[in-house]
C-alpha cells in the first residue's frame, strides 16, 4: 500500500510533512520506544505518539533507527505535544523517510483498522494472481502469453530481453542499450533512460534475461520483482526441456567423436531437428573470466552464452574442450553466422571481466562431416583464445595463426622475447624506432621506398635502420628465413604499429 492511498482516506485527514508519497509500506507498528530498531524487520509504516521526545536531538537518534531498520514511513501522533516539532520533519526530510502527521482526533487504532483491512487486499490480489498464472501454465501458455497476462494484471508494461540485446517478448526501445545498462550496472534493478531493468533469476549476467519495465519502478519494486519472477518460472520451465535436447546434442558429438557408424549419426541427427542433407556449421565457445580460479564452468557459460546469441534456436553441449553447438544454416552462409555471434559478443563486452571466444567451422552437410566440423571449430576457438577473445571462423584458422595457436604460450613468448629483446632494449635506451621500423618494413614485402615512405622519412634512414636491426640480432633481411623468424615474433609481441 502506498501513502498516497493513506492521504485519500478523507476520514484519517492525514498530512505529508516530508518524504515521497509514492512509497509503499507492508504492514503497521505501533511503538513510543526510542530506540525500537530491534522489533523493525523493514517495509512498516510505524506510528508513535511521540512520548519517547524530550529534547530537540532525540529525533535524529529516532529516526536514524527507523531509518537503519528499513523502514517505509513514520506516522506522528500530534495528541502528546499538540504539533509534530520541526526537528522531526527535518530529520525525516534528511533520511527521506516519508512523514506523516497524524491528528488528535484520530486513534492509531482507528488508522489501523482501516488500514490492515486494504493491506490483507493487496495479499489477496497478490495470490489471485497466483492462481491465475498456475492455470494459465497448467493450460499450456507460453511465455509471451504468461509475460502478457501477468503485465496486464499489475499494469506494467515493457519486454524481456537477452543479455546480448535480442528482444525475447514484448516491445522494446533500443534494447541493446538496455542490455549495456545491464551488464554494466553495479545493482539492480536501475533506471535507464525511460525504463526499469531487472534481473531475470539468479544465473551469470552473460547468459541472463533482462525485464524492461517502461518509466520509474524504483519506487514501485515490487511490481518488477513479480514480474521478473513469473518470467523466471517460465524460463525455468523451458529449461528443464532444454537438457534434453543438450543431452541429445551431447551423444551425437560423442558418437561423430568416437567414429560411430553414419547410419547411426544420421539417426542422432535428426533427433537434433536436423535432415542428413541440410546444411549445418559447429560452434565451439567458452565464456571464462581470465585469471579467475572460481566462477561458472567456462564450456557450460560459454554454452549458455551461445544459446543466448543464436536467439535460442539451438542447444550446446557443454564438453571437456569447450560447449559444442551443430546449427542448422537454413538459407544464412556461414558469415551471416559469425556476424550474428560478433554483434552479440560485442554487446556482452560491456560485462567486466568477461571473455568470450567462439569458433566456427565451415559450411557441413551429413553427420559424417561433424567429427571434422568439431575439430575445426574448436581449432578456431583456440585461436580465438590466443588472441584474448572473439569470433574467429574456419577461413581464419588454415595460416600461420593456427601454427601459432598450437605452441603453448610460453615457448611463443620466449621465441620472441630471445629474437626481439635487443631492438627493445636499443629502444628503450636511445629513444628510436627499430622495432616498428622492422614491422613496416616485413608489411611492405621488403619495399624500401614504400616503408620510407610510411614511416614519413628517407630511404636512407631505412637503410640505416635495418643494417642496426641486422646488426643488433645477427639476422639478414635479405633472407626470407629471418624475415618469417621476425614475422612470427611480431605476431605474437603485436608492438604499435
Amino acid at each position: 500500500m502506498r501513502i498516497s492511498d493513506l492521504l485519500a482516506i478523507d476520514d484519517l485527514c492525514l498530512t505529508l510533512l516530508a518524504g515521497d508519497p509514492d512509497r509503499e509500506f507492508s504492514t503497521v507498528h505501533i511503538t513510543d520506544l526510542p530506540e525500537p530498531g530491534r522489533y523493525l524487520s523493514g517495509g512498516e509504516l510505524v506510528l508513535t505518539g511521540l512520548m519517547w521526545r524530550h529534547a530537540p536531538e532525540d529525533s535524529d537518534r529516532f529516526v536514524a533507527a527507523l531509518a537503519d531498520a528499513g523502514v517505509a514511513a513514520l506516522g506522528a501522533g500530534a495528541a502528546w505535544l499538540g504539533h509534530v516539532p520541526d526537528d522531526l520533519v527535518a530529520a525525516c526530510g534528511a533520511a527521506g523517510l516519508p512523514l506523516l502527521e497524524v491528528p488528535t482526533e484520530v486513534s492509531f487504532r482507528t488508522l489501523t483498522e482501516l488500514v490492515v483491512p486494504r493491506l490483507s487486499g493487496d495479499v489477496r490480489d497478490a495470490l489471485g494472481r497466483h492462481r491465475r498464472l498456475v492455470a494459465a501454465i497448467a493450460e499450456g501458455a507460453d511465455l509471451r502469453e504468461l509475460f502478457e497476462l501477468t503485465a496486464a494484471e499489475l499494469g506494467v508494461t515493457g519486454a524481456v530481453l537477452s543479455a546480448s540485446g535480442h528482444v525475447i517478448v514484448g516491445t522494446v526501445d533500443d534494447p541493446v542499450r538496455l542490455a549495456k545498462a545491464y551488464l554494466s550496472a553495479p545493482r539492480l534493478p536501475a533506471c535507464v533512460g525511460g525504463s526499469t531493468i531487472f534481473a531475470v533469476g539468479r544465473g551469470h549476467r552473460a547468459a541472463g534475461w533482462i525485464l524492461a519495465c517502461d518509466g520509474d519502478l524504483i519506487d514501485r519494486a515490487d511490481l518488477g520483482y513479480e514480474l521478473a519472477a513469473c518470467v523466471g518460472l517460465e524460463r525455468g520451465r523451458m529449461e528443464e526441456g532444454r537438457r534434453v535436447e543438450r543431452r541429445l546434442a551431447e551423444q551425437l558429438v560423442v558418437a561423430a567423436l568416437a567414429d560411430a557408424d553414419v547410419a547411426e549419426l544420421n539417426a542422432r541427427l535428426r533427433t537434433c531437428g536436423i535432415d542428413a542433407a541440410e546444411p549445418y556449421a559447429i560452434v565451439n565457445a567458452t565464456a571464462s573470466r581470465p585469471g579467475a580460479t572460481r566462477g561458472p564452468d567456462p564450456a557450460t557459460l560459454g554454452g549458455q552464452v551461445v544459446e543466448e546469441l543464436l536467439g535460442r534456436e539451438v542447444v550446446a553441449a557443454a564438453g571437456a574442450d569447450g560447449a559444442v553447438a551443430v546449427v542448422p544454416l537454413r538459407g544464412r552462409t556461414t558469415a551471416e553466422l559469425a556476424d550474428r555471434l560478433r554483434a552479440g559478443a560485442k554487446v556482452l563486452a560491456a560485462l567486466p571481466d568477461i571473455r568470450i571466444c567462439a569458433g566456427l567451422s565451415g559450411a557441413l552437410t551429413g553427420a559424417a562431416a561433424i567429427k571434422g566440423g568439431v575439430e575445426e571449430a574448436g581449432h578456431a576457438r583456440r585461436l580465438a583464445e590466443s588472441r584474448a577473445g572473439g569470433v574467429v571462423t574456419s577461413d581464419e584458422i588454415y595460416t600461420h595463426a593456427l601454427l601459432l595457436a598450437t605452441v603453448p604460450g610460453d615457448v611463443r613468448r620466449s621465441f620472441a622475447a630471445r629474437l626481439l629483446s635487443p631492438l627493445l632494449d636499443y629502444d628503450r635506451g636511445h629513444q628510436s624506432d627499430l622495432v616498428r621500423t622492422l614491422g613496416i618494413f616485413l608489411d611492405c614485402a621488403g619495399s624500401w621506398n614504400a616503408c620510407a615512405e610510411r614511416l614519413h622519412v628517407h630511404v636512407n634512414t631505412v637503410r640505416y635502420r635495418i643494417r642496426r636491426i641486422e646488426e643488433l640480432t645477427g639476422k639478414n633481411l635479405s633472407r626470407m628465413a629471418d624475415r618469417v623468424d621476425f614475422f612470427l615474433a611480431l605476431r605474437d609481441t603485436s608492438p604499435p604499429r
